[in-house]
């Protein structure tokens, strides 16, 4: 018969100290070097509240200073592979554009001026180099906040033809092809209208896109670029196939939106000199997707460097900030210009 069970014996539970927590050191006066204690203890504020019968104002939003470039391109080289090879698009691009200045892009066609626009516009990125926009650059940003702070104009854009001119201004906001009337606010249908008054289509607000003309299409696609209030515009060629009429009219709205907002940089792509608007001070000529000149108009857009982008012999003269430029030879009969 077994024997009784041995007696357990349970000593009593213990529970392991716990570290004493150190009190808080208090800083003293004048020393920088002592660590301020956070969490439960309360801060004091670091400004002095507002005296009695003074207006609190808003914080102000810290802008960039004038000197700070808003595009910048550093040795940038772009190709593409074809089944022939490699095929170079531009080769070498140094371009620094910095707020409220206003450029032209000149060249023949093909000289690489709406593919050095791509890249200002966060459409694609260099094979080589750097582009930086609006401080950020390229393959370490967002596309998408970078693009919706760049209006992107350019005379291929199909119109909606159903659309009134406000409501296809008013797309601009939310950046679709058809409206969506639950987006847009008073703030949003009040900047649509100042828009259109500040491309001189006032009167056309309530007209379909249908019935407007190239040059009014045109000055449309500028106002509904301009509704989500971007820090850089970019115009590839908005006169492209406009009458004389349309050009200057066009021409005159480009000069008053500079005027009334002078720190909006802009990029203007064009071909022919007489499109150039006073207001735009900066010229880079492009030739076979190289740098031809560069720096403020007076300076690029002489005679000589005219005559090397486009390959001719070209006179260039100005008038009343106006530009114009003219062959000054004539081809012999079997002989052909070198472009």
């Amino acid at each position: 018969m077994p024997g009784p069970l041995p007696r357990i014996v349970r000593w009593p539970h213990r529970r392991p100290s716990r570290p004493r927590r150190p009190a808080p050191r208090t800083a003293r006066t004048g020393s920088a070097d002592l660590p301020q204690r956070t969490g439960a203890v309360r801060q004091t504020p670091t400004t002095a509240p507002p005296r009695p019968g003074t207006r609190k104002t808003a914080p102000v939003e810290p802008t960039a200073p004038a000197s700070e470039p808003v595009l910048r391109l550093a040795a940038v080289d772009l190709w593409r592979h074809t089944p022939r090879g490699r095929h170079t698009l531009l080769s070498g691009i140094d371009w620094e554009v910095r707020r409220g200045e206003r450029w032209a892009l000149l060249g023949h066609n093909g000289a690489g001026k709406s593919t050095v626009l791509s890249l200002a516009g966060a459409v694609r990125h260099p094979s080589s180099g750097t582009v930086d926009i609006l401080g950020r650059r390229l393959g370490r940003s967002d596309l998408r906040e970078l693009r919706a702070e760049v209006g992107h104009v350019s005379a291929a854009t199909r119109v909606p033809e159903r659309l009134t001119v406000r409501d296809y201004v008013l797309t601009g906001i939310t950046g679709t092809v058809q409206p969506l009337p639950g987006r847009y606010g008073q703030a949003e249908r009040k900047r649509a209208l100042e828009s259109l008054e500040l491309m001189g289509l006032g009167p056309l607000a309530e007209q379909e896109m249908l019935l407007c003309s190239q040059g009014e299409q045109s000055r449309a696609r500028i106002a509904r670029a301009l509704v989500p209030q971007p820090r850089l515009l970019l115009l590839d060629e908005p006169g492209a196939a406009l009458d004389l009429p349309s050009r200057e009219q066009l021409i005159d709205a480009l000069d008053t939106l500079a005027a009334e907002q002078p720190d909006l940089t802009m990029v203007l792509v064009t071909h022919h000199l007489e499109e150039l608007p006073a207001s735009f001070g900066h010229a880079l000529l492009l030739r076979r997707g190289c740098t031809v000149a560069r720096g403020t108009a007076v300076a690029t857009l002489t005679s000589d460097h005219l005559s090397t982008c486009f390959g001719l012999p070209l006179e260039v003269s100005r008038q009343d900030g106006r530009w114009q430029a003219r062959l000054t030879a004539r081809r012999r009969p079997d002989a052909r210009w070198s472009l």
